[in-house]
C-alpha cells in the first residue's frame, strides 16, 4: 500500500495503464508558464509611461518624473540585452520604456532650464 500512496496511475490512449512517480510531476514545469525574462522590458514601458505623464504636472511631477525616467532608462538598458540575448520576448517594450523615459527626463530639463532663465 506504501507503494500506492507515493505514486500515481494513469490510463493511457490505448487502455493501458501506466505507473508515475510524483516526484516526477513536481519538478516538470507546466506550459502555461513563460521561459522569458520579460519583466526589466515591462518596467521600463510602464515607468517611461509614468514619467512622460508626470512631466507634465507642475511642482510634483519633477519629484516623480526623475526617479521614473531614470528607471525607465536603465531598466530598458537591461531589458534590451536580455532581449538580444534571447532571454526576453519583449526588446520593442524595453526600447520603447526607454525612449519614453529619456522623454520626460527631457521634458523636465526643458522646464527647468526654461524657468530658471
Amino acid at each position: 500500500m506504501e507503494a500506492a500512496s507515493s505514486s500515481t496511475c494513469t490510463r493511457g490512449s490505448s487502455g493501458a495503464f501506466t505507473l508515475h512517480s510524483i516526484g516526477d510531476s513536481v519538478k516538470r514545469k507546466s506550459p502555461s508558464q513563460s521561459m522569458f525574462r520579460d519583466g526589466a522590458g515591462s518596467l521600463a514601458l510602464v515607468a517611461g509611461i509614468v514619467a512622460v505623464v508626470c512631466a507634465f504636472v507642475p511642482f510634483v511631477g519633477d519629484f516623480v518624473t526623475i526617479p521614473a525616467g531614470l528607471v525607465a532608462v536603465i531598466s530598458g538598458w537591461i531589458g534590451l540585452g536580455r532581449a538580444v540575448e534571447g532571454d526576453a520576448s519583449n526588446g520593442r517594450e524595453a526600447v520603447i520604456g526607454a525612449a519614453l523615459g529619456g522623454i520626460g527626463l527631457f521634458i523636465v530639463f526643458l522646464t527647468f532650464a526654461a524657468s530658471s532663465m
